[in-house]
């Protein structure tokens, strides 16, 4: 019986794409933790010069709040106040990727540049034994794409899960994965 997976999903802010995987990957029992690599937490503003900049581990409780003072209308519109409550009901906040020191067997990313930033995250630390792949989906960065992504991760997820040699199987997982949802897919293995 292969071993229960322990995930990551990882976007720039753990805001959208990340937190819509955790939500859908949790509801299916998953286990499965959502991280942010961005120096700060950004949104979407008033205008596309002036987003809304908060720091990794302000509660979303608290950006719900300050957005919904800010224009309750533009942020209702563009769905912001809709993403952070269900945010809020998943987790109390944000948190940033190179922070933690848990370990996981698969980390998920949304875009190459984030996928970037965790693997120039661990090649800092101090390698072990514990083999971690990282796997990166394009994912763009609304809500739409969010959903798509999420139910993208837990088909990736589903077979992985599934398989009774990860190590060995995972390259022809991924290339037929790659055909079957038609983005581009990177792989590497590193090591905790």
């Amino acid at each position: 019986m292969p071993q229960p997976l322990k995930l990551a999903v990882i976007c720039s802010s753990n805001m959208n794409r990340s937190m819509e995987a955790h939500n859908f990957l949790s509801k299916k029992g998953y286990r499965v933790q959502s991280f942010g690599t961005g120096d700060k937490v950004k949104l979407p503003g008033a205008a596309p010069d002036r987003p809304n900049v908060y720091e990794f581990g302000t509660p979303y409780d608290d950006i719900y709040q300050d957005l919904l003072q800010k224009d309750r209308e533009l942020y209702t519109r563009n769905g912001l106040l809709h993403m952070l409550d269900r945010n809020r009901r998943i987790k109390p906040h944000p948190e940033r990727f190179q922070s933690t020191s848990e370990q996981f067997n698969l980390i998920l990313t949304c875009e190459e540049r984030v996928y970037d930033q965790v693997i120039e995250s661990l090649e800092g630390r101090d390698s072990q034994t514990t083999p971690v792949h990282i796997v990166n989906i394009e994912i763009q960065d609304n809500h739409e794409e969010a959903t798509i992504g999420a139910f993208l991760m837990c088909d990736l997820v589903a077979m992985m899960a599934n398989s009774d040699d990860l190590d060995n199987d995972i390259d022809e997982m991924l290339q037929d994965f790659e055909a079957k949802c038609q983005r581009p897919i990177l792989h590497c293995l590193l090591f905790y």
